[in-house]
């Protein structure tokens, strides 16, 4: 598990300006750029917020407010973004992976991932304590926090309470649940439209489906969320040095079609496999860097599901990535430079291949990375969780890399960040019991300890994957894919409503067989063919309730569905049944 350490280094231009003896020690004193309108303040010191300002302001406005005299410099982003990795260079001695702030966190801090490093400074406490006593010493403000993500570290940074926070393992949903939504590092408009709904605190905005969230704010509200909670993984894009396996090429007539950068993306990575292959290495990460004619350059970060080094392969990701962008790609007057890096890289040793085969890698990883490029976001895949209801059977998790499967490759280009596999708990570990008419669960050993809730609302099973057989690479015996899931259920439906809905009006010829017709959804529906019952035990020790009877049933109408019986029929009480699920 990733252990993050979030630095954000307060007012950083002006510390900048100050260290490098380019303003005074003491006085209001404030940055200016260019902005909407005239010049616009971008940072403050303490002595400047006092008075009041902020950043964003107009410099007109402030200087006919305040009283007085405000020191103002000319904002010098390069010099800014130099200085900070130079900082970056140094705290590398904590831990190797140290990245600077992107885009939307503004370039004021940086993280370090010291997993397996904290040890070396005596803990996790001491480190970042030792941390931030060499940064007093330097003048550089700054606030500290260490958690499980980066999500979650620099929104602690940036709105905790204190100067240092440690959170523990596993504790940061608990910690975040009292921080602002601005905190997720949303987009301002985003967030004024939280504010405006009531939305003010992470604990609200996650207490809420999803669904809605998505339509009216976008997939990257619950992105930043996930992140922040460590649902979705968030690599970070380390400070290296220049890349061991790169390779560039430089054109008197600049380029801008799509189709000559996706044809020197290719050439680039002939020229670069066989060094990988000598090594044994493949690239999980690639960085393709565009310069354009008046100096701008365009970096497109390539993720990987395992490690590739086959031209095509990645000429055909870039194209994807290409179609993705269209327009906003921008080549002005052309491309005079393309350069290709391998950021990441993983063992890829030699193998048997058919005498026919023109590309290496399996067809699901494939699939996988062209999602991913064209798409532009994770894909999820399912696995199984302890648990008798079926809506708690199985939960989503970020498609990773995997010995038999395909996986998604890290967005962005950054490292692969392996989920920790799924936890069975302790609770009993069979899914669910059937059973045939007349016949009852045996009422023996009770499961021990208490299983966790999933993570994520339960999607179907992928049944028909059960056991799947591939034909082997380069011939020969056909291999089996071993499958988490159990194979021993009884068809699942394709859709799986999160709860039962209530089925009306239920008559049934025996009290305890199935329904022959009912109402559902102001509709009703006759039983033309009814199959069951399946009985699934209640989870006892999780919360009381009553054992479940399923069947699956069809309609005149030709729907399929399947629908429970909440507990056993009584007399004394008619029986409640609802419909769960839908089969194609």
């Amino acid at each position: 598990m990733p252990r993050i350490v979030c630095i954000c280094l307060s007012h950083w231009p002006v510390t900048r300006l100050r260290r490098a003896g380019l303003a005074p020690e003491r006085g209001p004193l404030a940055v200016a750029a260019e902005g909407a309108g005239g010049l616009r303040l971008v940072a403050l010191d303490p002595e400047a917020r006092a008075l009041g300002l902020n950043p964003g302001e107009p410099l007109g406005r402030v200087r006919a407010r305040i009283g007085v005299q405000l020191q103002v410099y000319p904002a010098d982003p390069e010099a800014d973004r130099d200085s900070l990795l130079r900082l970056c260079r140094w705290a590398s001695a904590y831990a190797p992976l140290v990245a600077p702030f992107g885009p939307a966190e503004a370039a004021d801090g940086f993280y370090i991932d010291v997993a397996g490093a904290s040890h070396l400074r005596g803990g996790e406490a001491n480190l970042v304590a030792d941390l931030a006593a060499r940064l007093a010493r330097a003048t550089i403000p700054a606030r500290i926090a260490l958690a499980d993500t980066p999500g979650a570290a620099f929104a602690l940074a940036r709105h905790g309470g204190t100067d240092r926070i440690v959170v523990p393992p596993g504790g940061c949903a608990e910690a975040l649940r009292g921080l602002p939504v601005e905190a997720l590092r949303l987009d301002p408009d985003i967030a004024a439209g939280l504010r405006r709904l009531g939305l003010r605190r992470i604990e609200e905005l996650d207490a809420l489906p999803r669904g809605p969230l998505a339509r009216r704010f976008g997939e990257a509200l619950l992105l930043r969320l996930d992140q922040a909670l460590g649902r979705r993984a968030e690599p970070l894009a380390p400070l290296t040095e220049a890349a061991k396996y790169a390779a560039a090429r430089g054109f008197l007539d600049p380029i801008g079609r799509q189709s000559d950068i996706v044809r020197t993306a290719r050439d680039l990575m002939a020229e670069i496999a066989p060094r990988l292959e000598r090594d044994g290495l493949g690239a999980c990460a690639l960085r393709l860097a565009l310069h354009r004619v008046d100096g701008a350059v365009r970096d497109l970060d390539l993720g990987l599901s395992r490690p590739e080094r086959h031209p095509e392969r990645v000429a055909a990701l870039v194209s994807l990535r290409l179609d993705r962008l269209g327009s906003a790609l921008d080549a002005g007057f052309g491309f005079e430079t393309v350069a290709l890096a391998v950021t990441v890289t993983g063992a890829m040793p030699a193998r048997q291949m058919d005498l026919g085969s023109t590309m290496a890698g399996d067809g699901v990883g494939f699939l996988a990375d062209a999602l991913a490029q064209r798409l532009g976001r994770g894909l999820l895949r399912l696995e199984p969780w302890a648990s008798h209801l079926p809506e708690r059977a199985d939960r989503g998790r970020a498609w990773v890399a995997k010995e038999d499967h395909g996986s998604l490759p890290a967005m962005g280009g950054g490292q692969m960040l392996a989920l920790p596999p799924p936890s069975s708990g302790e609770g009993d570990p069979r899914v669910s019991r059937s059973r045939e008419r007349g016949t009852r669960i045996p009422k023996g050993a009770r499961p021990a300890g208490r299983a966790e809730p999933p993570s994520a609302p339960s999607l179907p099973s992928p049944g028909p994957l059960l056991g799947a057989r591939f034909p082997a690479e380069g011939g020969g015996k056909a291999r089996t894919i071993a499958s988490p899931w159990p194979g021993h259920l009884p068809p699942r439906p394709l859709v799986l409503f999160p709860r039962g809905e209530a089925a009306l009006d239920v008559l049934a010829t025996v009290p305890e067989g199935p329904p022959r017709r009912f109402r559902w959804r102001a509709q009703i529906h006759k039983v033309a063919h009814a199959e069951g019952p399946e009985r699934i035990a209640a989870e006892w020790w999780r919360e009381p309730g009553a054992e479940r009877d399923y069947y699956r049933i069809e309609c005149e109408a030709g729907h399929r569905l399947w629908l429970y019986r909440d507990g056993p029929h009584a007399p004394d009480r008619p029986a409640a049944w609802y419909v769960h699920g839908l089969f194609a």
